[in-house]
């Protein structure tokens, strides 16, 4: 039989300390493996006295290769664990329509980051993209999770103080 809740309190505390920590670190870990996956934007070398919008972080590339490849490991088994405790029934499925938005604003951050911290000469029109498009779109993706994660939480509320036999 399928139950829609877990067994004991036990399985509940256990989730409870596996998938919020889980989701806490794929945000951060998206935005940085995303970084790392888009690579350098840049269309001159260093050597033609290039425009920045934003100079880029001073980090070595074996630093941007352990921070990538680090960030790629842990958000990969971070979806892996939600997506166990998904199947399993310890997350509510609707607790990804936070989690993707989340996703999605983290790919826009990581990827608008090495648009525009790339070498230019002149005007530096990706960053210009960034920020009127990424900007805002960055801005409703995160106002839709915190919306949507409001209602969730109200949800579990309202179903923990509702007498079990008027279900």
């Amino acid at each position: 039989m399928y139950r829609r809740h877990p067994q004991s309190g036990l399985e509940r505390a256990a989730t409870k300390w596996a998938v919020v920590p889980a989701a806490l670190v794929l945000l951060p870990a998206t935005a940085v493996a995303t970084w790392w996956l888009v690579g350098d934007q840049s269309t001159v070398p260093l050597s033609a006295s290039p425009d920045y919008a934003f100079h880029p972080w001073p980090i070595s590339p074996a630093a941007a290769r352990g921070a990538g490849i680090g960030s790629l490991v842990l958000a990969t088994s971070m979806v892996v664990t939600l997506g166990w405790a998904t199947l399993r029934r310890l997350l509510d499925a609707r607790w990804w329509g936070v989690l993707v938005p989340l996703l999605a604003a983290g790919f826009i951050a990581g990827a608008g980051w090495r648009v525009m911290t790339a070498r230019v000469i002149g005007a530096n029109i990706g960053a210009g993209f960034v920020v009127l498009f990424g900007g805002p779109i960055f801005v409703l993706l995160v106002a839709w999770a915190l919306v949507f994660s409001v209602f969730l939480l109200s949800l579990a509320r309202r179903a923990r103080t509702t007498p079990t036999g008027s279900r």
